[in-house]
């Protein structure tokens, strides 16, 4: 059998997404990150997908179901960070001709806290422990990569960066070539789009799912820069370029400009949405670019609706809404 990674667009039975709980992840913003993410479950969950809301101890569960409704799952795990996409099982599907459903398998990597620098109980074990408790058969790859360091668009074509997958700190021993062809191997992926670098101060080294989306097959969504001191204004023209001379058609949505934590310079992005079945959910920054962001992309999801919701503090941990969540294929 031959397995890929379907699109995001694609039906989901259920999303995984992560509760905050640590606060020396979120230090003065925990309580905010905590009702942000769980305006994000409940949003999914009333568009009538379900939700499983990981949390981590009696606490935090307590915590969880003051903000969320009765529809949201809760499961109690072990899990450091909440950045499921990176931590969570990558669900790849086999779709036979003529056949009604589809058989799944579940594939992990190494995970190394991107690069040696976040290293938490649990978020080496929690996405085997997910795609074993979902019933799926896991296989184990003996290389270093996180979900949102990667975007398919469903025909074999795959987005990534080379600040992230080639950088040192991740599989030192393995050529571009070798890359691909693991990417191929693994993922199904038989055609790569490198950009260059990912958005500045990422701490992820450059994760795709903050630059670039693929929203339909070779459609690839990318920000242009907003305002004269848009801190990643080349980093998107770059992208752009690159893009282009690939054949990619590009979607271009708003940057929500320059975006500041005290003197910090924040990866702030529109492109970090996440996609489910009936909803798609973008993060907004209080920025005066928030409206635009949310309208450019509601244009290219016609078939679901779209909300802005706000994600500013679950930046201040460190990623948004796609980073924070992992779904399961239908």
């Amino acid at each position: 059998m031959t397995f890929s990674m379907p699109p995001e667009w694609a039906p989901q039975d259920w999303i995984w997404i992560g509760f905050p709980h640590a606060a020396e992840e979120w230090p003065g913003y925990l309580g905010t990150a905590q009702e942000q993410i769980a305006a994000f479950a409940n949003a999914v969950a009333e568009s009538g997908q379900e939700v499983r809301l990981l949390v981590r101890d009696a606490a935090n569960e307590a915590r969880a179901r003051m903000l969320v409704s009765s529809a949201v799952k809760l499961e109690r795990r072990t899990y450091g960070d909440i950045w499921l996409r990176d931590t969570g099982p990558l669900v790849l599907a086999q779709r036979a001709a003529g056949a009604v459903g589809a058989a799944r398998k579940a594939r992990r990597f190494g995970f190394n806290g991107w690069g040696e620098k976040y290293l938490m109980p649990g978020d080496q074990t929690i996405g085997a422990e997910l795609a074993q408790d979902a019933g799926l058969p896991l296989e184990v790859s003996d290389w270093i990569l996180e979900g949102g360091a990667i975007d398919g668009d469903g025909t074999g074509l795959v987005v990534t960066t080379e600040q992230c997958l080639l950088n040192p700190n991740r599989n030192p021993h393995l050529s571009r070539a070798e890359i691909e062809q693991r990417l191929s191997s693994d993922l199904g992926f038989t055609r790569v789009l490198w950009l260059g670098d990912g958005l500045l101060n990422d701490h992820t080294d450059g994760h795709v799912d903050n630059l670039a989306r693929f929203v339909a097959p070779n459609v690839l969504a990318l920000p242009g820069p907003t305002g004269k001191d848009d801190p990643n204004a080349a980093i998107y023209a770059d992208a752009r370029a690159r893009a282009e001379a690939f054949g990619v058609t590009l979607a271009e949505i708003p940057s929500p400009g320059l975006i500041t934590r005290g003197n910090f310079v924040e990866p702030a992005s529109y492109a970090n949405f996440a996609i489910t079945t009936h909803l798609v959910v973008v993060p907004t920054f209080g920025s005066m670019y928030d409206d635009d962001g949310v309208a450019a992309i509601a244009s290219l999801f016609p078939d679901r609706a779209t909300i802005g919701l706000p994600g500013d503090a679950v930046l201040a941990g460190g990623g948004g809404f796609h980073c924070a969540s992992q779904q399961m294929p239908a």
